[in-house]
């Protein structure tokens, strides 16, 4: 089922509006003309979304967020598609845990890819402890917005390895057509190799198959992105409760690191909203354009699960380093792939 919508305001409780969409409704009601939205607006999703992964399917913008619910509720992923970062489509229901058999409760965070004409949906689930059944799962379709099915009917990461909770998993692929997998929550991070059909794990040069590269103050939502032959790492800070949830970064040489913190690219404003991290980033095909898709929350609301997703733009100096991301209220400006 979908659901094609022009994002304006939360269409839930929430006490901060979008001044640039809220002025567009106040036009249209006085001239009695209808109006064109020249932003996306934040948030640009209908609903309590978080940890949004964002990604490009030939000309076409999708993300793939967390339900924002108690964990026995969060037992389902949808997912959005645009052509142009304005104007969302909805497909609700694309992976549950009546698939799923293992995961009972909390799946969240999922990360994407597409290989060989299949689309790849990794996920954690069931908040998973030491002993207990749970942690990184691999669903496959397709097509982007699914149906998925869950493809090895277990976890593929089960167990805390080097301190690292199975959870918040990123699927990078190198020029060189190796995929690496980026997780960890508690504080650690590890990367691994994924083999050609993503069914397990590969070990490195050195006989290892777990790395950890946790850089200073990393607490969860890794993410990685290669720009001019340098490797950005990213990683979310804080407490994802509370207004001090910020995403930092580093840069190196190699997907493996070191990775040497240097500084925050994405934080509160307290006039706009506080809880901003757990990001992605759009690299808008044949451009030097970005956009970072993130969740945060409404001032006001300390809801612990009323986050929304949001997009703004991302810019670089003439050095390479990542410019501060500014949150706002307006979002972004309509942008199409070029075929």
């Amino acid at each position: 089922m979908t659901q094609t919508f022009k994002p304006t305001i939360n269409n839930m409780k929430t006490t901060t509006l979008c001044s640039l969409c809220l002025a567009a409704t106040l036009l249209a009601s006085c001239t009695g003309k209808p109006t064109t939205q020249a932003t996306s607006g934040n948030p640009i999703l209908d609903g309590w979304y978080a940890d949004p992964e964002a990604i490009v399917y030939d000309d076409t913008y999708w993300i793939f967020p967390t339900w924002s619910d108690v964990y026995e509720n969060q037992v389902f992923f949808d997912c959005f598609s645009s052509k142009d970062l304005v104007t969302w489509t909805k497909h609700a229901s694309i992976l549950d845990t009546a698939e799923v058999r293992w995961a009972k409760r909390a799946m969240w965070a999922p990360s994407v890819i597409r290989k060989d004409g299949h689309y790849y949906l990794f996920f954690g689930a069931n908040d998973v402890h030491p002993g207990e059944v749970g942690g990184i799962g691999v669903a496959r379709a397709d097509r982007p917005e699914g149906p998925y099915k869950d493809l090895l009917g277990r976890p593929l990461i089960g167990e805390v390895i080097n301190g690292a909770q199975p959870i918040d998993q990123f699927v990078f692929r190198d020029d060189d057509g190796t995929f690496y997998m980026y997780y960890g929550g508690w504080g650690h991070c590890n990367v691994v190799r994924l083999n050609d059909d993503f069914t397990s794990l590969l070990p490195f040069d050195d006989g290892t198959t777990y790395k950890e590269v946790t850089p200073e103050n990393y607490v969860e939502g890794p993410f990685m992105l290669k720009r001019n032959g340098r490797y950005y790492f990213m990683w979310s800070e804080g407490s994802w409760g509370g207004p001090d949830y910020c995403v930092a970064y580093a840069i190196a040489d190699s997907p493996l690191g070191p990775f040497q913190r240097i500084g925050k690219i994405l934080e509160q404003d307290p006039e706009v909203a506080t809880s901003a991290g757990h990001h992605s980033v759009i690299h808008v095909p044949g451009s030097d354009d970005y956009y970072m898709v993130y969740h945060r929350r409404p001032l006001g609301d300390n809801a612990r699960d009323h986050r929304v997703t949001c997009i703004d733009r991302m810019t670089f100096d003439e050095k390479g380093f990542i410019k501060p991301v500014k949150i706002t209220f307006e979002g972004v400006k309509a942008h199409e792939i070029k075929k």
